[in-house]
């Protein structure tokens, strides 16, 4: 199919995310079409990267980091509103099992996008760039999960929303829950040299798993769902277990 939007000059990444992670129902080939304008955006980012922090993971760690302050997080009331009116482990089980669905379906919608047909050039459409998409929305999913599992059990971050994001995305990077404070303590809003070493290893890691979709035609959109729900669902029960 051809997008008529598709013919603009660019795509804020930000927006894309938010589409994808708003809780919208969407069929299959409307994600694909979310994901490939989001490849779209990346791959001019990419560019201005330079081919050394692209080939590093280091702009693919960045662009999660600067992702991460802008993913929407539900309060308590929030998502037992949304799960009608489940609290404590039957909340936290049913937020688990809402991202895994949500990652898989992003999994089987990035294993049909180089199926899609549209106007923009092939370098856009190459798998490396693929990945890339895939990966930032499911690690965008999951650090919502991460988040919202901190809701779920009464032990959510405190500051400013960077701060909040940065802790997040350490939990998310060590698979282990925020360790309790002391009343009146803070988490740390900065990422250290060491922390963002971790964030980047972890997230090329995760985008080899997820370069399963772009196997050819469906077995790329089975594989990518597949990975994703299990992974997600590990990470989930991961940090679930340490909140208790």
């Amino acid at each position: 199919m051809t997008d008529p939007a598709d013919k603009a000059q660019g795509f804020d990444a930000q927006s894309l995310l938010a589409r994808l992670l708003d809780g919208t129902p969407l069929d299959r080939q409307s994600r694909a079409v979310l994901l490939r304008r989001l490849a779209v955006s990346l791959a001019g980012s990419a560019r201005r990267a330079g081919a050394a922090a692209v080939a590093s993971g280091q702009w693919l760690a960045d662009s999660v980091a600067e992702a991460a302050p802008h993913i929407p997080v539900r309060d308590l009331p929030t998502l037992s509103s949304h799960h009608d009116g489940k609290v404590g482990e039957e909340l936290a089980a049913a937020v688990i099992d809402n991202a895994a669905r949500a990652t898989a379906a992003v999994g089987a919608a990035a294993g049909v996008v180089s199926s899609l047909e549209f106007t923009a050039p092939p370098l856009l459409l190459t798998s490396p760039v693929q990945v890339a998409a895939e990966t930032i929305a499911v690690i965008a999913i999951e650090l919502k999960l991460v988040a919202e599992l901190h809701e779920v059990y009464g032990r959510a971050a405190v500051g400013t929303r960077a701060v909040r994001a940065a802790a997040y995305l350490g939990a998310w990077t060590r698979r282990r829950a925020l360790d309790r404070l002391a009343p009146g303590e803070k988490v740390s809003g900065m990422l250290t040299g060491a922390a963002r070493k971790e964030l980047r290893r972890r997230v090329l890691r995760r985008a080899g798993s997820n370069s399963a979709s772009v196997l050819p035609l469906l077995a790329g959109a089975v594989a990518g769902a597949s990975l994703n729900s299990r992974q997600t669902r590990r990470l989930g029960e991961q940090i679930a277990a340490g909140l208790h």
